[in-house]
């Protein structure tokens, strides 16, 4: 068994099976910082999501979006709001059966869809080369599944851009953990960035 990241929960039924596996630690967490990627926040109320997400995908620059949501119902609603509002979307989450995540997966890989709705489900491992924005419509519930989420941006040394709303208490304190674990300062969105500081020329 090979990864490149495992979850505490999940190793150790893994080394149940396993006959002495090798581990590799990263030795400071801090270095877990993602090169090349602009990180932003935006405070909001929950009803303002939609109208902040069509003013985003309006007035941004990209080659392809990843929107992460907390739930397979939010998926699957915000997908269909995107698609009613004429942006090309498709949605990917775990009420699918795999051969259609497989499916739709390859439809975003091979750049049939610019824009994809997904659950955590698409958080790890997944490597999209187009990606430049990753949105978290959701606040991520920790550190490292914020990590994940926007390592989906920027890949292969290129630019990026990722944005997270922050609607609750909650999600302040989530945002002050990833600043804090990384020692990374993430600003509030300004009204106006330059596209070139997150698209690869």
């Amino acid at each position: 068994m090979f990864s490149a990241t495992l979850a505490k929960e999940i190793r150790i039924t893994c080394k149940k099976f396993m006959a002495n596996p090798l581990e590799i630690f990263v030795d400071d967490e801090t270095k877990l910082t993602l090169h090349g990627l602009q990180q932003h926040y935006v405070k909001l109320e929950e009803v303002g999501k939609n109208r902040k997400l069509n003013e985003l995908l309006d007035t941004l620059e990209f080659n392809q979006v990843v929107i992460f949501v907390k739930s397979v119902a939010r998926a699957i609603e915000l997908d269909k709001l995107l698609v009613s509002c004429n942006f090309p979307s498709i949605s990917i989450h775990s009420g699918l059966n795999q051969e259609e995540r497989i499916s739709r997966y390859t439809a975003f890989k091979a750049f049939e869809k610019r824009i994809l709705v997904a659950t955590d489900i698409f958080g790890r491992g997944i490597d999209v080369e187009r990606v430049n924005i990753v949105i978290n419509y959701d606040c991520p519930p920790d550190a490292d599944s914020y990590l994940h989420r926007v390592g989906r941006a920027g890949r292969f040394g290129t630019k990026g851009l990722a944005i997270t709303y922050v609607s609750s208490e909650a999600d302040q304190q989530v945002m002050a953990a990833i600043q804090a674990r990384f020692e990374v300062a993430v600003p509030e969105l300004p009204d106006h960035i330059d596209p070139a500081s997150y698209m690869t020329s």
